[in-house]
């Protein structure tokens, strides 16, 4: 019997079901994909790239309501320079190539993070990616970018210290729900599952207040394989664990 989660303040009627509501995914193994078939490191990303929209439609077809993606992380920006334009050029390339068969999936796209080190234009493509699709409700879609947990957690802080400085609320009354409240996801369920490609089991500063009673399923499959049957595995293995949130059954 599994129990609905509330953590956040909203519960995930849907995890009662064996159903996850909330799917985040660390996608992992684009360079490694691309050595293991002798090609270079950019075929990697751009396999990637091409899958996120099957493993989205998948989410949306399963009856999954959110699906958080991390895509680019606050240190992905010391990777070689490169890979980081080749990175760009991507996010471009996705923006621009598949919202329109999302938007008329009904998938809404939010971006998540930290945008002002993005160049002008991927910022205007964010906005107009989010404003074209902000009424779809079939698959509420997240991006992480230029994203990390413990950014999120700090954004969050920041805020509630200004609501303190102004009188709004008193330092006594904060609680986990205050700074919850503050969160980029705060408007979400927290996530039931999450899922990493690519072999290593680690969170990598992901959704670090979010994840504190998620499920985490690890795979060894590289994201570029990673495709609608493997996402029904993760769910399927998902369904048949007992989640407790520290409680007794």
């Amino acid at each position: 019997m599994k129990v609905a989660s509330t953590i956040g303040g909203l519960a995930n009627a849907d995890a009662v079901a064996g159903l996850p509501s909330h799917i985040c995914i660390i996608m992992d193994g684009n360079h490694r994909w691309a050595k293991q078939r002798r090609l270079p490191g950019a075929a990697g990303h751009r396999a990637g790239a091409r899958r996120l929209r099957e493993v989205a439609e998948a989410c949306a077809d399963s009856g999954v309501r959110h699906l958080t993606l991390f895509a680019f992380s606050t240190e992905n920006w010391e990777r070689p320079k490169g890979e980081v334009r080749l990175l760009m050029d991507l996010m471009r390339h996705v923006m621009d190539n598949d919202l329109e068969e999302l938007h008329r999936r009904g998938v809404r796209l939010r971006v998540i993070g930290a945008r002002e080190r993005f160049s002008p234009d991927i910022r205007q493509k964010m906005e107009d990616c989010e404003a074209l699709t902000k009424d779809n409700e079939k698959l509420y879609l997240n991006v992480a970018v230029n994203f990390g947990g413990r950014w999120d957690i700090v954004q969050a802080v920041r805020r509630v210290a200004a609501e303190v400085a102004a009188g709004q609320i008193r330092l006594d009354a904060i609680d986990e729900q205050t700074v919850a409240r503050h969160t980029s996801l705060s408007d979400l369920p927290d996530p039931d599952l999450l899922i990493r490609t690519g072999g290593d089991h680690r969170v990598s500063n992901f959704l670090l207040w979010d994840l504190a009673y998620t499920e985490l399923y690890f795979t060894e499959t590289f994201w570029p394989d990673f495709d609608a049957a493997s996402l029904q595995a993760a769910i399927t293995e998902y369904a048949r664990r007992v989640r407790r949130f520290g409680r007794r059954e």
